[in-house]
């Protein structure tokens, strides 16, 4: 599979920001009030595979709003920093691999575990969801814009489709977490029953 390269503003076209440009971002800041953005509440971590490309995935941070308590929309960034670009946007209504430890929600690190506690009850509602996820920038080919049509994404839903002892590690060590202890504290989490009526946009087990 080819993977993903982290977000990495200096693979973007142009030129660093102005004092203009800053001037006018700070003051920005300070008059208008961004009210759909100051909505996110979560931070999730996980993996997305190209519907036209299974061979294809790439690390997506997801920073999601709770319209209702219902529905939920997600900007997707290739990082979690400050020059992380933004590649696609996730409306969750397709349900997610979370048992197998693949999503994760980065957290404090000095409050481990009573931060996992409340990965562990979010995950139980992340299960249940439906999802629509479209990547608008092909960070992971080297696309320097986002250029060509936006492509639908996947999740990966069973064991034996990726990579855990590699990508997964790696991630993993980014954030300070092991998908193997989250797998542990998840294995109570029931499995919910795919509607009928869902696209069949999941990867089917590898062998």
């Amino acid at each position: 599979m080819t993977t993903a390269a982290h977000s990495d503003s200096g693979k973007t076209p142009g030129d660093p920001l102005s004092a203009k440009s800053t001037i006018l971002e700070t003051g920005a800041a300070l008059a208008q009030d961004f009210q759909p953005v100051k909505q996110i509440c979560a931070h999730l971590n996980a993996f997305h595979v190209y519907a036209s490309d299974p061979g294809r995935f790439v690390e997506t941070n997801h920073y999601c709003a709770h319209l209702t308590e219902d529905v939920r929309q997600c900007i997707l960034y290739d990082g979690p920093g400050p020059s992380a670009r933004l590649i696609g946007v996730e409306y969750m209504i397709t349900p997610q691999a979370v048992k197998s430890g693949m999503l994760i929600m980065p957290g404090p690190r000095s409050l481990s575990s009573a931060w996992e506690t409340a990965e562990t009850k979010e995950m139980e509602d992340v299960i249940t969801l439906y999802g629509k996820t479209y990547h608008l920038w092909q960070t992971d080919r080297g696309d320097a814009l986002p250029l060509g049509k936006p492509e639908l994404m996947m999740s990966f839903t069973r064991d034996g489709q990726f990579d855990f002892e590699g990508r997964v590690g790696e991630r993993d060590a980014q954030f300070g977490v092991d998908y193997r202890r989250k797998q542990e504290a998840r294995k109570g989490i029931e499995v919910p029953v795919i509607h009928p009526d869902a696209d069949g946009g999941l990867i089917t087990r590898q062998e």
